[in-house]
């Protein structure tokens, strides 16, 4: 079976989002889809771990931080009924990778071209804060995510600092090889990462239960981009604009070959 099936990556996500490892993120996931806020009070929160989301055979992936508490958290998708996906998604969508400018519920039709979006971690934590031990503990989701896509993944957005020092353990552990010393993120940065000479491919330990994924396909070289995060802060502020985001999707779009 070809190692980016999309029944590879199904079963990844079923299996991510019964993950109970890390009892902080599970209570307050799970105290948030109880106590809810006022504007969502009819709505039945997610109160799980978010997958990914987009194809299986996707040449960009976008790398987060972890779902908002009552965005993903409420919905089940990734960037899905809150600002920072307005954001994202508007621009995916003026570039030519999304198939609407919205994402308000995971039955809205959207659909990604090519484009896949992940985190590091996959719980909403406490004042969007994980700690070092549940990004840790997290990072075998990713790993085994990594392998299914290598494939196919030719480009990474990594969306702020702490997805980006998340990530690169990651990569190092997926097939590539990450240059030392790690190269520092910035707004624009792009660091190619060539394919490891001979990757581990035993599988990394989940922090659940069940059968793990390794792929066994050769990596491709790999280009990360670094982009400011898509936060509310960034955003209103003005650190991160609608051009200079649309700018680093296009440029890392067209490296994948998704875009002339």
């Amino acid at each position: 079976m070809s190692t980016h099936s999309p029944a590879g990556l199904t079963d990844l996500d079923h299996r991510i989002a019964g993950c109970r490892a890390c009892p902080r993120l599970v209570a307050w996931r799970e105290e948030v889809a109880r106590v809810k806020r006022a504007a969502f009070a009819d709505w039945t929160y997610w109160g799980r771990p978010v997958p990914g989301f987009g194809p299986a055979d996707a040449r960009l992936l976008i790398l987060g931080l972890a779902p908002a508490a009552h965005g993903g958290n409420r919905t089940g998708r990734m960037f899905t009924g809150d600002r920072s996906g307005d954001v994202l998604y508007r621009a995916l969508y003026d570039v030519g990778l999304a198939s609407q400018p919205e994402a308000v519920t995971v039955d809205d039709g959207l659909e990604l071209y090519g484009v896949r979006i992940t985190s590091p971690v996959h719980c909403a934590p406490p004042e969007n804060k994980p700690t070092p031990t549940e990004r840790d503990t997290c990072r075998a989701w990713l790993v085994q995510e990594l392998r299914l896509l290598r494939p196919t993944v030719r480009a990474v957005v990594v969306l702020g600092a702490f997805g980006w020092q998340a990530a690169l353990p990651a990569f190092a552990e997926a097939g590539w090889t990450v240059p030392r010393p790690r190269p520092a993120f910035a707004h624009g940065v792009r660091v190619t990462l060539a394919p490891a000479e001979a990757p581990a491919e035993a599988p990394t330990e989940a922090p659940t239960e069940g059968p793990t994924t390794a792929a066994t396909d050769v990596a491709a070289p790999l280009d990360l981009f670094g982009c400011f995060h898509v936060s509310q802060r960034n955003t209103f502020t003005g650190r991160l604009t609608p051009e200079m985001l649309r700018g680093v999707l296009r440029t890392a779009a067209t490296t994948a070959g998704l875009l002339p």
